[in-house]
């Protein structure tokens, strides 16, 4: 598969440092998208089955950062870092994800958001830096299958999230005032 850098020009294949993972989920798009833009989002959902997340700091915008911690279930915790490196809402996220700022393993995700009548089609297009870095992903930390515990955990959540809007009990909608921490955020991922 060829792609294009964010610069636009010709990137030289990535095939081989690809993990690409997709779902429809059972809302409309905007809904899907705003779960991203949140930590009150993010901390119901985020992540494999059976991990929680502390967030440090959380800005949802082109060069903002996302500072957390996933705690995983055998109580190992692991340093994590996104930078918000495109928004285009409610289509496309790009990102550079670490375990900090100066993380030279970082890989970049980009996530589409595509209409599907009612439903949306999310797809997680990762690039690693190599091909190594990509086989260790998937073989030691079980990208693939984490990836897709992730969007279950996602579509999970919007599909509650529906119910409970449709009933007016549920978070708020996107443009309604709400007052979230910043930091010292928690929250399970069922």
């Amino acid at each position: 598969m060829a792609t294009t850098s964010s610069g636009g020009e010709a990137a030289r294949e990535t095939t081989d440092r690809e993990v690409v993972i997709s779902r429809v989920i059972g809302a409309p798009r905007e809904l899907v998208f705003e779960a991203f833009t949140g930590v009150r989002h993010l901390s119901r959902w985020w992540g494999p089955e059976g991990f929680t997340t502390t967030t440090r700091t959380f800005e949802f915008r082109v060069g903002g950062e996302w500072d957390f911690v996933m705690h995983g279930p055998d109580g190992i915790d692991y340093q994590e870092w996104i930078t918000w490196r495109e928004i285009v809402p409610p289509e496309r996220i790009a990102l550079l994800h670490g375990e900090s700022r100066d993380d030279p393993n970082a890989f970049e995700s980009v996530l589409t958001f595509e209409p599907a009548g009612e439903q949306t089609r999310i797809v997680m297009h990762t690039v690693f830096p190599t091909k190594e870095l990509r086989d260790e992903a998937v073989e030691k930390y079980h990208a693939i299958e984490g990836g897709e515990q992730t969007l279950r955990n996602l579509s999970a959540y919007v599909t509650e999230v529906v119910r409970e809007r449709s009933t007016g009990h549920g978070p708020a909608t996107a443009g309604e005032t709400t007052t979230e921490p910043d930091t010292g955020q928690e929250g399970t991922v069922r």
